[in-house]
């Protein structure tokens, strides 16, 4: 049973007699009266138990989307219903309009339609509905929760994907389907054309030159359907928040960008999600958009709150691909003693794979170190110096174990992950 407001008001009132006329007759006649109003008014609502619920889930929505939630009330009794509904979805599904009054004709059906801005990837749930249904007087009601589950998957919202119209004229005109036409590297031989200057000596062809009276050179076409292996770390450096957005966010922004263009780019895409066990995997070589399958697959994602399994890293590439790949470790630099860790694992890889490293720097660092006007700003600013040093040695280490480092802040971590695969693809590294 629930009053409302209205019975509050009429007790009030009830008080006046009591002044006027202090008996305990009058206080046995208001209290009667008031119990006669309440009870009569529970009995009269619509019984919230007998409705007929129903749910139209709202699907999947992007982060800072919006979705609908519909939940359709059918009232086969014989008593209106007037009621005031609740949707319980969680707070972080920006439940716009979650209570809402509705009147329900007996033998009829209303829909209650909630606004849904959900502020959190991942998956949200709503797992009832609350029912309130008033009287006709409004004086009280009865109020039951009935179980309706509902489910929201909130997917990333891919703000990367500005660049990727860049990133693939790029890779155009490494294949040579642009209108500009550049000679890359690789193994795939191209064609024959006339010496410039600035070309590799090393491309000339010697036998084609004998027969000719210029010096020709030999054109490569970037090499395609190579192994691209993006391993995404969601241990607990991944819960760290970078401009007010996850670690493990920005990771999704660097893999969702290279991997839609790597498998335009014509080579095959695997995405782990790992850190003491798999969380995530996706090939491209399985049926389907590659991207829907990411999205999907990366919604839930979750950092754990453990430390990364390294030693089992080069176990699950290797299950992944047994020949030569583009081995991709979006990690932090700065998560723990990195000779225990990254630099043993990165050692390993490199033996077979070409192996980058990208990671988010937080550019609350470099603002730190700037700012000396105090003594305690210049403490602040000691530490900031002190860790970006200690991330400089670790690039460095990296890259002497022949790694490629992208080090750099939450928004250039995606186009500079994706230059970097385009100057090793143009190189003939892959």
């Amino acid at each position: 049973m629930a009053i409302t407001g209205r019975f509050v008001l009429l007790t009030l009132a009830g008080l006046v007699p009591l002044v006027l006329l202090p008996a305990w007759s009058t206080v046995l006649f208001t209290g009667v009266g008031l119990l006669m109003v309440l009870v009569l008014d529970v009995l009269l609502a619509a019984s919230p138990a007998k409705l007929a619920l129903d749910r139209q889930q709202p699907g999947n929505v992007t982060l800072e989307g919006r979705a609908d939630s519909v939940v359709t009330l059918t009232n086969p009794t014989r008593r209106k219903l007037r009621a005031e509904v609740r949707d319980g979805w969680q707070p972080s599904a920006g439940a716009v309009n979650p209570v809402q009054p509705l009147v329900v004709p007996p033998g009829e059906r209303r829909r209650l339609r909630v606004d849904l801005v959900p502020s959190r990837r991942g998956d949200l749930e709503s797992p009832h509905v609350t029912i309130r249904s008033l009287g006709p007087l409004g004086m009280a009601g009865r109020q039951r929760t009935r179980v309706l589950p509902g489910h929201l998957r909130v997917l990333p919202p891919f703000h990367s994907k500005r660049h990727l119209p860049s990133k693939l004229r790029k890779l155009r005109e490494l294949d040579g389907r642009a209108a500009v036409q550049i000679r890359g590297a690789g193994t795939e031989f191209d064609s024959l054309r006339d010496y410039v200057r600035g070309d590799d000596v090393r491309s000339i062809d010697w036998r084609a030159t004998a027969r000719r009276t210029s010096v020709v050179v030999r054109t490569w076409r970037p090499e395609r359907d190579r192994r691209v292996v993006i391993v995404l770390d969601t241990s607990r450096t991944a819960a760290a928040r970078i401009v007010d957005e996850p670690r493990l966010d920005t990771g999704i922004e660097a893999a969702l960008l290279l991997s839609v263009l790597a498998e335009r780019g014509g080579d095959r895409v695997d995405f782990l999600a790992y850190d003491r066990r798999l969380r995530a995997r996706v090939e491209s070589a399985s049926k389907g958009n590659l991207l829907g399958q990411l999205v999907q697959a990366m919604a839930p994602l979750e950092a754990e709150l453990i430390e990364l399994d390294w030693q089992q890293i080069p176990a699950q590439v290797r299950a992944v691909s047994a020949h030569r790949s583009l081995v991709v470790l979006l990690t932090a630099l700065d998560g723990g003693a990195p000779e225990e860790g990254l630099l043993p694992t990165v050692a390993q890889l490199s033996r077979q794979h070409v192996v980058v490293v990208a990671s988010v720097r937080d550019p609350l660092l470099a603002a730190m170190k700037e700012e000396r006007t105090t003594a305690s700003q210049v403490f602040r600013a000691a530490a900031a110096e002190r860790a970006l040093l200690e991330r400089a040695a670790v690039t460095a280490q990296l890259r002497q174990l022949g790694a490629e480092v992208v080090d750099a802040e939450p928004l250039e971590v995606p186009p500079l992950l994706a230059d970097t695969y385009i100057r090793l693809k143009a190189a003939g590294r892959l």
